[in-house]
């Protein structure tokens, strides 16, 4: 049985490099891990308790709830903007994060990675992503890190999947993941 890892990507851009890295997640997973990319997080309308009703819940949130239901384990792909992480992707988190304590993310292991223009990589955007993974239910792995600065050069003539370095830390990640996945899955 295969270790299914969804990943959720705070960046809607066409050319985001934090897409780029996810594919490159996906595409180097171990062999028995299945990195999936959800599509259609701009299709998620905020989080408001008044539509979060059962039996009523927008067809896109209800969606993502069932997609992120069958998962093993979550891995976050965060930009820093403005300090923080994307509204996309706290909004992502808001709606895993209900019915509260037993919502889709609850228990299961969430991992936050990134890349970003800035020096730091995202570092800060990455922490409050975790922080708000962890208060939503996931079960973050702390200790499992990885931000990549710089990402306008660092990419500007190659993609996350060809860049030996990245798709080293990125393998490293996703094993650790699916570590604490694992259990869970068998």
């Amino acid at each position: 049985m295969s270790v299914r890892i969804l990943a959720l990507v705070g960046s809607l851009r066409a050319g985001s490099h934090n897409r780029q890295l996810a594919e490159a997640a996906a595409k180097h997973a171990p062999a028995g891990v299945d990195v999936e990319l959800f599509e259609g997080l701009a299709d998620v309308p905020f989080y408001n308790e008044d539509i979060d009703v059962e039996g009523s819940v927008p067809a896109a949130a209800a969606r993502l709830r069932e997609v992120a239901g069958g998962v093993d384990a979550f891995l976050l792909f965060s930009p820093e903007y403005n300090g923080t992480m994307p509204a996309v992707l706290k909004n992502a988190i808001d709606w895993l994060s209900r019915p509260f304590g037993a919502g889709a993310i609850s228990g299961k292991p969430v991992a936050v990675v990134g890349t970003a223009f800035g020096q730091y990589g995202g570092v800060w955007a990455q922490d409050e992503a975790r922080k708000a993974a962890g208060l939503a239910g996931g079960a973050v792995l702390e200790d499992v890190k990885l931000s990549i600065p710089a990402s306008l050069t660092r990419f500007a003539e190659i993609h996350p999947a060809d860049d030996t370095e990245v798709t080293a830390a990125l393998t490293e990640v996703v094993t650790r993941l699916t570590e604490k996945a694992a259990p869970a899955a068998a």
